[in-house]
């Protein structure tokens, strides 16, 4: 196969095969590699950012009250160790959260955006009035909402 001499953007020249008829495909330029890089590709680069931008605050010590059955994003369930069906199952019986455990929340860490959002807004208000310091951003809070509408939700 011969390879013909094309010049790039920057001037170099590079060698690109000839294919009889066939389409060759270029890959994206260097100078469009840090807007490429800067996208978030995944669901989980999405879910990163949003976490980050949810403010915090200090529960009531032993208050369970938004620990509920929610549904949360197949991206976010895949994060969470594997719990029973009949765990699963019990928790739901009783109106709870297959990750509440004795001492709380199991997986706080990676607790799904719904439980991080709760309390931070007031369309989920915490019924005892804890809150954070600045409630999140109405702009943050319609992303969230939109990436929950935008992913398959699951029931945790």
């Amino acid at each position: 196969m011969r390879a013909a001499l094309e010049r790039g953007a920057r001037g170099v020249i590079a060698p690109v095969p000839r294919l009889a008829g066939k389409r060759v495909v270029k890959w994206p330029t260097v100078n469009a590699w840090p807007r490429l890089i800067a996208m978030p590709y995944t669901n989980s680069d999405a879910l990163e950012r949003l976490r980050d931008q949810i403010p915090s605050f200090r529960c009531i010590v032993g208050c369970h009250d938004c620990c509920g059955p929610v549904t949360v994003s197949s991206e976010e369930m895949a994060r969470l160790p594997v719990k029973s069906e009949a765990e699963h199952d019990a928790a739901l019986a009783e109106l709870s959260c297959p990750y509440l455990g004795k001492q709380g929340c199991e997986i706080y860490a990676e607790r799904p955006l719904i439980c991080r959002l709760f309390g931070t807004t007031p369309r989920l208000r915490c019924p005892n009035g804890q809150r954070p310091v600045y409630m999140i951003d109405e702009a943050v809070e319609e992303e969230i909402h939109h990436y929950l509408r935008s992913t398959r939700q699951v029931l945790l």
